[in-house]
């Protein structure tokens, strides 16, 4: 995972964001080839390339991709498993074309690079969207929603619904993200649906790669500690959980985080 950690580590690195969120699915699925993945892009590409010449308008480019992601391969979110974690990986996406929001946004986004189309991730809070904007235009594109158009109320009647913000207060989360902080969030998503589903093993490598990336984060330590405990790996944990405390000591969490290492503590002492 090389370029995967690279690109987590470099806010500028060259690497592209397909082959490193290909780098994430590697987790969910080891020994994974992205060979295939890349060439499914490049012909999806090539068919959306095929219907636009290469002086079509913003709008005419975003009707031809959604036509053809949409319409004829009815790529869609999947909302009947949302925390199947083939969702967050972009070989199965690619494959099953079933995803969340910042998957088929990934996409989305590659596509439009392929064909050196100006198209950027937008961070929502609770919703991730893409953005084309050129010196003419800029269209908000839903990729989850079968790429449907937003306008800016649009925007923040979705971010209003999904985790209660208020975009016109704050209009910079329609800023673009960073490759960074797509592959951040994409992480988040597996923790999440890893530790919900006990699979430590998986989840404690992807927060390994969150630590990676921020390495200045406390949460992150307190979850790996956490997860190492149900390891039984208590000399990682203690380390974890230490670092936690003296990142975050006057967490609401830190009392609790105390306990563990007590606990910790006669454990070991159970061994002497």
């Amino acid at each position: 995972m090389q370029r995967l950690l690279e690109a987590l580590r470099n806010e500028r690195s060259r690497v592209t964001l397909d082959v490193a969120a290909l780098e994430i699915a590697g987790i969910e699925f080891p020994g994974l080839d992205g060979e295939a993945a890349g060439f499914r892009l490049d012909n999806l590409a090539e068919q959306i390339g095929s219907q636009v010449t290469a002086n079509a308008s913003a709008l005419d480019f975003v009707r031809a991709a959604n036509e053809v992601l949409f319409d004829v391969l009815q790529f869609r979110g999947n909302e009947d498993d949302y925390y199947d974690p083939r969702n967050c990986c972009l070989n199965a996406v690619l494959m099953r074309r079933l995803g969340i929001p910042i998957t088929l946004s990934v996409v989305y986004m590659e596509v439009a690079r392929r064909l050196k189309r100006p198209v950027y991730g937008v961070g929502l809070p609770g919703h991730f969207i893409v953005a084309y904007e050129d010196s003419e235009a800029r269209y908000w594109i839903d990729p989850f929603n079968r790429g449907r158009l937003l306008s800016f109320s649009d925007c923040c009647a979705l971010a209003k619904q999904t985790a209660g913000v208020d975009v016109r207060a704050n209009p910079a989360v329609l800023a673009p993200v960073s490759n960074r902080q797509i592959l951040v969030r994409i992480l988040s998503n597996l923790k999440a649906i890893y530790l919900r589903g006990e699979n430590f093993e998986k989840a404690r490598q992807v927060l390994d790669l969150l630590i990676e990336a921020m390495p200045d984060y406390a949460e992150e330590y307190r979850h790996r500690g956490l997860v190492h405990l149900r390891q039984l790996n208590h000399r990682a944990a203690k380390a974890d959980l230490e670092t936690y405390l003296r990142l975050e000591p006057n967490s609401p969490e830190s009392e609790e985080v105390k306990k563990q290492l007590v606990l910790i503590e006669r454990w070991k002492a159970g061994l002497n």
